[in-house]
């Protein structure tokens, strides 16, 4: 492809809608087709592994709708967008919000009578993208890429000093720590739907902006024998339940007792992110020590790989996805050139290693 192609992702709830604008804009020179999504958290989980130049999207789905995703987009980084939906006709609240919003373009579908309208509106369609992506909103889709380079690269300092576990083998209950990021939201359902519903308490930073982890809790927790739950300040960690750091704060363990709570917090970014994985994971060192179980999964970076080695160094068991099965295998290559991780394995064969390790207390069966 052309480095002027102008790559698009779709987002629409209809397998219709998804088909013909996909087809419609692939049909097109210059036009590819990076991904489609029925829901905002599949398409941001796609999004971070390539950014669009201009994306599609619905302003009416039934598990977030897609205003609120077109403003979580325009804040983690501008992008083209057209909306095409039956909600936004011309002169409508939903119309002027969508373009106070962002929005470069709405096209406006029927209700009924869909796949005529999608036979006759592919040219429609094609034009609003190319209109778009000329447009290059803020610094433009493709020098906005870059922008995160430029954010504050702050260690875990900013939000809980380094310093030596407070736990003891043995001093208080076991608990698991997860980090991840691009391709994360398949990867936490490929481990968290395998789990049994006795598991030891998990903790979980998935990168992801605000409201966004929300809907990811809700969909696991739809999904899994155990109780997953978006963190709030104060959560107790417990055994059959999995606390997922909200969007746009920090989750920190802290003990009360022989228990674990979480401490959900504002603050700076944290190796660019919020929430960050080494916060979590530097807290961890220090409330559990050698009491917990470190999990580093696919992502881009290096977020958690210092982090775990605080847990490794503190006592705990340290796990790394293995290359093969990562969608991008950043966060655990640098976790595993640190000295952090005990044992490289295979997506599918984490679920096993958290499963033995909460019978057992040791990661291998």
């Amino acid at each position: 492809m052309s480095e002027n192609t102008i790559k698009v992702t779709i987002v629409d709830d209809s397998a219709l809608a998804r088909q013909f604008i996909a087809q419609a804009l692939s049909a097109a020179p210059g036009i590819e087709v990076l991904a489609t999504a029925a829901d905002p958290v599949i398409a941001f989980d796609r999004m971070r592994r390539q950014w669009p130049d201009v994306l599609v999207v619905d302003i009416e789905m039934p598990r977030h709708d897609g205003m609120a995703f077109l403003r979580e987009v325009m804040a983690e980084r501008p992008t083209a967008i057209v909306i095409c939906s039956a909600l936004a006709a011309r002169g409508t609240p939903a119309n002027r919000e969508a373009m106070t919003a962002g929005a470069l373009a709405v096209i406006t579908r029927p209700r009924i009578g869909l796949k005529a309208f999608l036979d006759t509106a592919g040219g429609e369609i094609v034009r609003a993208v190319r209109a778009a992506a000329r447009a290059r909103v803020g610094t433009g889709p493709r020098v906005a890429a870059a922008t995160p380079l430029l954010r504050p690269k702050n260690s875990a300092d900013v939000m809980l000093a380094a310093g030596p576990p407070l736990a003891m083998p043995g001093n208080g209950e076991q608990i698991i720590a997860i980090g991840t990021s691009t391709g994360g939201t398949q990867a936490l359902e490929a481990v968290l739907t395998r789990l049994p519903a006795s598991c030891l308490g998990i903790v979980i930073v998935q990168h992801m902006p605000e409201r966004f982890t929300a809907m990811l809790a809700q969909r696991l927790n739809e999904l899994c024998r155990m109780e997953i739950r978006e963190a709030q300040n104060g959560d107790r960690v417990m055994p059959g339940r999995a606390l997922i750091a909200p969007g746009g704060k920090h989750m920190l363990l802290k003990r009360s007792g022989t228990q674990y709570q979480v401490d959900v917090a504002d603050g700076p970014l944290v190796n660019r992110h919020k929430p960050s994985v080494d916060v979590l994971f530097r807290s961890v060192a220090r409330f559990a020590g050698a009491n917990a179980l470190g999990i580093i999964m696919t992502g881009m970076g290096d977020d958690g790989a210092r982090g775990l080695k605080e847990m490794h160094d503190a006592g705990a068991r340290t796990i790394a996805q293995d290359e093969a099965s990562c969608v991008v295998f950043g966060m655990p290559r640098e976790a595993i050139k640190l000295g952090a991780v005990d044992q490289t394995m295979a997506l599918d064969q984490i679920p096993g290693a958290v499963t033995a390790y909460c019978r057992t207390g040791n990661p291998v069966a």
